[in-house]
């Protein structure tokens, strides 16, 4: 599953954000470069919204920003890592270093949440995030998330 939606040009190795808004914009960039958003003002609209209303910044280093939008031409997932951490509104009051944007259509169902419940879980193994966060590519970061 995970293959399938992170794909190598949706693979960030270090962000150059440094603040929670630029994060998600980087993020964004990525999805609208590999082609995976038909309106990118759509989808960020709804990434915004959403974090409006509760910050996605679980705790333990990661956030999970996240957006079911008409924008959206295909589920995807992007992965980046900040080796410095970004304040990201994290439950735990901490800064966040690895960040996976979800991008689904509209009409995707519950797709999003499928994808959000499959990622939660591998993260809350400590050597999963500690693997994360040592991987130098993106074969690395797939093989770690697909176990």
């Amino acid at each position: 599953m995970i293959k399938s939606l992170l794909t190598e040009e949706l693979y960030i190795e270090n962000l150059k954000a440094s603040t929670k808004k630029e994060v998600i914009l980087e993020m964004i960039d990525k999805l609208e470069q590999s082609g995976k958003l038909v309106d990118r003002a759509l989808y960020t609209e709804a990434v915004f919204n959403r974090e409006s209303e509760f910050s996605t910044g679980i705790g333990m280093g990661i956030a999970i920003p996240h957006g079911k939008s008409s924008g959206v031409k295909t589920p995807s997932l992007v992965f980046a890592r900040s080796k410095e951490g970004v304040d990201f509104d994290s439950m735990d009051e901490k800064p966040s270093f690895l960040f996976f944007l979800v991008a689904v259509p509209e009409e995707s169902g519950d797709e999003h949440l499928k994808i959000l419940s499959t990622i939660s879980r591998k993260l809350m193994h400590e050597e999963v995030r500690n693997s994360l966060m040592k991987a130098s590519n993106y074969m690395t970061v797939v093989e770690i998330l697909s176990k």
